[in-house]
């Protein structure tokens, strides 16, 4: 257990200075651990394995080796990986102070392909003599805290905001060093500047960072950069990686180790850093598929699948956030080459039949499809360029299987690009939407045919109170009425 102890400490602390053989042995151990589980959950869930060769390629086209794979698997990778982002970062700052160089060359491991070389020359380079990276406790100081949090986010936000624009202007849009690389330099730069002057407890420097996080969420929405909506599904996971960030930057801040390379030189540096992005490759496609269970024959359910009427249903609480949700569909036609529209809030998907398998198949595909929501803004028509590139929608199909006393199991199957990373994050929103949007079809064609095929359900019959007897009224009458308290 001390060994074990020992360990958590010099992975998660930062205190402990790291050495060469230190950083590679202990970076392989932990790389060969979570690839071992990783590797496993895979064979366990999809009954394929990753070689070494495919987990150290972009995350990207990772899953694209595995097929289809389950949101809640995604999900479970990604919080198996933030351990590792944390303890990462934690011993490549002290090994880079170790070997005589800059604390700030952490950045340089949440680069995708650059963190591999710096992991490789951070385990070569010698020590360097000299003091060691942390030699004394730090005591929490009172003073300075209201001038540290305002240089924090006026440093941070500035910062930060060079790097969305350089990410969406120059790197190509959403990738990874959004939602990665500037939460965590945003909150790294918010720690560092807090705690520069004056050492402020943890606590309060999570808290600063928190702070600068909401005000540069609030003014993505301000300046017409993105809707709200939008911006409150990015929001917990930059949450976590600005917590990852906000700490780094106050141990760098209190370190008592050598500081070679100015660290204004390094953050002057940083906007350039979503340039060593992923390189952009087509997203593989997701399957989305949901179930229900009509009770009546498939032919019935047929007719109000292929065409169904307004649905009178109120959408949903997160459907009126601006999400877009179907409404009616139409079809021109019969069998395959048919044009089938379906109406969603947002306008229509225009949909050329390709199977027309009465009572049993009917599928289609994607020719036109209108933007996927109307962003929540102080400004009208705002169109992120999101909005246009990042969710298309492909094909998609309904199937119809009989099943004992005339009942049918309906199945309606989306699929669907995302082009948006971390895909790990961004697939448990889009599927989420998707089988949403599904429910919602299902449940109105459900009704429908039912209605077509049972007819509409039986009234209740009304309650009625049943008549006392004679001898009851009898009784009440002759029993003694209560006396009235004064």
């Amino acid at each position: 257990m001390t060994r074990i102890r020992q360990w958590l400490v010099l992975w998660f602390g930062f205190h402990v200075p790291v050495d060469r053989r230190t950083y590679f042995t202990h970076g392989l151990a932990l790389l060969a651990l979570k690839y071992g589980v990783d590797v496993l959950l895979a064979w366990a869930v999809l009954h394929r394995l990753w070689t070494p060769l495919d987990y150290l390629s972009p995350m990207l086209t990772r899953h694209e080796k595995l097929g289809q794979v389950p949101a809640w698997l995604l999900f479970t990778q990604m919080a198996w990986t933030l351990p590792f982002l944390w303890i990462g970062v934690s011993m490549t700052m002290r090994r880079a102070v170790d070997s005589g160089r800059s604390a700030w060359v952490c950045l340089l491991f949440l680069c995708p392909f650059v963190n591999y070389l710096v992991m490789l020359v951070l385990s070569l380079a010698p020590s360097r003599p000299g003091p060691a990276w942390w030699y004394e406790p730090v005591r929490s100081s009172t003073g300075g805290r209201l001038r540290g949090a305002l240089q924090g986010l006026v440093a941070s936000l500035l910062l930060t905001s060079a790097m969305v624009a350089v990410a969406m202007v120059l790197g190509g849009g959403y990738g990874a060093s959004l939602f990665v690389l500037t939460p965590f330099v945003l909150g790294s730069v918010t720690g560092w500047m807090f705690n520069r002057e004056n050492a402020h407890t943890l606590t309060e420097t999570v808290a600063v960072a928190m702070l600068a996080l909401l005000i540069g969420s609030g003014a993505l929405v301000l300046f017409a950069v993105e809707g709200a909506v939008c911006v409150a599904m990015a929001l917990p996971l930059a949450a976590v990686i600005v917590l990852v960030g906000a700490a780094a930057g106050r141990a760098i801040a209190l370190q008592r180790g050598p500081r070679p390379a100015p660290a204004a030189l390094v953050l002057l540096l940083a906007p350039g850093l979503p340039l060593a992005d992923l390189p952009h490759v087509a997203p593989p496609l997701r399957e989305v598929c949901t179930t229900t269970i009509v009770d009546a024959p498939p032919k019935t359910v047929w007719r109000h699948v292929v065409s169904f009427s307004d649905l009178a249903e109120p959408p949903r609480w997160f459907f009126r956030l601006g999400i877009a949700y179907p409404k009616r569909a139409t079809i021109s036609g019969t069998g395959v080459g048919a044009m089938r529209r379906c109406e969603f809030s947002t306008g229509a998907f225009v949909e050329p039949i390709t199977v027309w398998d009465e009572p049993g198949r009917l599928a289609f595909n994607v020719a036109s499809q209108p933007p996927p929501m109307t962003e929540w803004s102080p400004y009208a028509g705002l169109a992120p360029p999101h909005l246009a590139k990042s969710f298309r929608s492909r094909r998609g199909e309904f199937r119809m299987i009989a099943l004992p006393g005339g009942r049918t199991r309906l199945e309606g199957r989306t699929w669907y690009a995302l082009d948006m990373q971390p895909a790990e994050y961004w697939t448990l929103w889009s599927d989420a939407i998707v089988h949403a949007i599904h429910a919602r079809v299902l449940a109105h064609v459900k009704a429908e045919a039912e209605l077509a095929a049972n007819g509409p359900p039986l009234a209740a019959a009304p309650i009625r109170p049943e008549r006392p007897s004679a001898r009851e009224v009898a009784r009440a009458a002759a029993s003694p009425l209560p006396r009235r308290s004064r």
